[in-house]
C-alpha cells in the first residue's frame, strides 16, 4: 500500500511558524515527543477506525481480548501463529509492508543531535525503532516483540523457543506465560513502561505532539501535564484536534514534511555562531 499523498506545499508563512517551533526546541532544557497513527498514515497504514480504517474494512478485535488471552493463552497463541480472523491478517500484512516515513527519520535525527531526549509512541508499528530511535517508550507495545505476563520482560521474535505443540510458551527469566508485547483491548499499559513515560514527562519543559489527537489516555494527559508546568507543547498535525486550543503553537501539516524542516531549523539554531 502506497502512503497517501496529502494535498500540501509549505508556504513561507508555516515555514516561518516552524522555525519559529525550532527556536523553542532548541533553547528547551528537556524535550520530549509523542507520536500517534497520523505519522504512520505517511508509511501506508491506514487509521483503525473511519473511512478507509483497518477495522473498518476487515472488522474489529474482540474487545476482551486480554480476557479471551488470560482464560485459554494457547488458543490465543494458536491464533497468532495461525490467524483467521480477517483483522488480524489484514493488520499484519499492512504491518509487514510499512516502512519509516520522513517524520520517523527526522525525530530519529533529532534523538541523535541530543535534542530530543525521549519519544513516547502509541504505535505499535515498529517504525521509530527501524528509523533508529533508541531512547523509545512503546506504551501500547511493539507488535515484533513478546513480553512475559508476569514480570514484563520483553523478548525478540527469536529469543523464546515457540513449539506449536506445547503452547503458550514461558519466560526464560521467570516461568511466567508469554504474549505478544501489544496491548489488547482489556489489557493495563505494562506498568514499566508506564511508569518511565511518566518520568520523562515530568522533566519535559517542552514537547513535540505529532500525528494525534491526544485524546486517548493515558498519553492524552502528557501534553497537558507539560502546559501545567508552563513548559511548550508544538503540536504538529495536518488537522486540528483537542488539542490546538490549548497547545503553545500549533503547526498544520503533514508530519514528515514538517518535522523535516523542524530538523533543519533546529540544527541552525544549534550551529556555532547561530544566534538565540
Amino acid at each position: 500500500m502506497a502512503a497517501p499523498q496529502l494535498d500540501f506545499v509549505l508556504d513561507e508563512a508555516l515555514d516561518a511558524r516552524i522555525e519559529g517551533a525550532a527556536r523553542a526546541v532548541a533553547s528547551a532544557r528537556y524535550v520530549v515527543g509523542l507520536t500517534g497513527a497520523g505519522l504512520s498514515v505517511e508509511s501506508g497504514i491506514p487509521p483503525f477506525r473511519g473511512p478507509g480504517g483497518l477495522w473498518t474494512k476487515y472488522g474489529e478485535p474482540p474487545l476482551d481480548g486480554y480476557q479471551r488471552f488470560l482464560a485459554d493463552p494457547a488458543a490465543a497463541w494458536r491464533e497468532r501463529l495461525f490467524p483467521s480472523e480477517p483483522w488480524a491478517l489484514g493488520l499484519r500484512e499492512t504491518l509487514a509492508r510499512a516502512k519509516p516515513n520522513a517524520g520517523h527519520r527526522a525525530l530519529a535525527e533529532l534523538e541523535r543531535d541530543r535534542v530530543l531526549r525521549a519519544l513516547i509512541t502509541q504505535n505499535i508499528d515498529d517504525l521509530h525503532g527501524q528509523a533508529g530511535s533508541r531512547a523509545l517508550l512503546e506504551i501500547h507495545g511493539n507488535h515484533r516483540l513478546l513480553r512475559c505476563a508476569r514480570c514484563q520482560q520483553r523478548f525478540g521474535p527469536d529469543e523464546v523457543p515457540v513449539d506449536p505443540e506445547r503452547l503458550p510458551p514461558r519466560c526464560l527469566h521467570c516461568g511466567g506465560i508469554v504474549k505478544g508485547d501489544t496491548v489488547q483491548f482489556g489489557e493495563p499499559i505494562p506498568p514499566d513502561v508506564l511508569r518511565h513515560c511518566q518520568l520523562e514527562v515530568e522533566r519535559a519543559d517542552c514537547m513535540l505532539v505529532v500525528g494525534t489527537t491526544a485524546t486517548v489516555y493515558p498519553a492524552a494527559e502528557f501534553p497537558i501535564e507539560v502546559l501545567r508546568r508552563r513548559g511548550c507543547v508544538i503540536e504538529i498535525n495536518p488537522y486540528e484536534s483537542e488539542l490546538t486550543p490549548v497547545a503553545t503553537l500549533s503547526l498544520r501539516g503533514p508530519g514528515g514534511a514538517v518535522l523535516e524542516r523542524l530538523l533543519h531549523h533546529v540544527r541552525l539554531h544549534r550551529a556555532p555562531g547561530a544566534h538565540p
